[in-house]
């Protein structure tokens, strides 16, 4: 199974202020988890994000879109980095969570969802989507094994 665990914000950063002066030692903590993750064959990826300010953001309502400006007022619930993984089961994406790095700002708060796979779709969906984006699903689902591109 593939799991998201997005970094943002715990409560007592919620302010947005100043951004915390630059730790290599911390860095580098992330940067050995990242290649432990990646040595244990189960890291798919993982990026940080940049500031929101460096950002854009599009609302849609009624069909309409249009470019939102910023600087976004809940900076607490922005991701700040993000880390894709493909483990066995939820308890093993959280104990991976509970040994990743924090500090870097906006990280004090892991959240882990699983990604939608093939497996979690309705048939009746399924087929639209292979119909529609044949190419595209058959690239995301071979890429994901055997358990991920058979039907539900």
């Amino acid at each position: 199974m593939r799991f998201i665990i997005t970094a943002q914000a715990g409560a007592q950063e919620a302010g947005g202020g100043a951004e915390a002066a630059f730790d290599e030692k911390l860095f580098a903590a992330y940067m050995a988890f990242n290649e432990e993750m990646h040595q244990a064959g189960v890291l798919v990826a993982s990026e940080g994000l940049n500031p929101a300010a460096r950002g854009a953001r599009v609302a849609v309502s009624q069909g309409a879109r249009q470019l939102v400006d910023g600087p976004f007022a809940e900076s607490k619930e922005l991701v700040g980095g993000f880390y894709i993984i493909d483990v066995p089961s939820l308890e093993e994406a959280i104990q991976w969570a509970l040994r990743a790095p924090c500090g870097m700002g906006s990280d004090d708060v892991l959240d882990i969802r699983p990604l939608t796979g093939a497996g979690d779709i309705p048939p009746e969906l399924l087929a639209i989507i292979r119909s529609v984006a044949p190419t595209w699903s058959a690239s995301v689902w071979q890429a994901r094994g055997p358990a991920a591109s058979s039907k539900p």
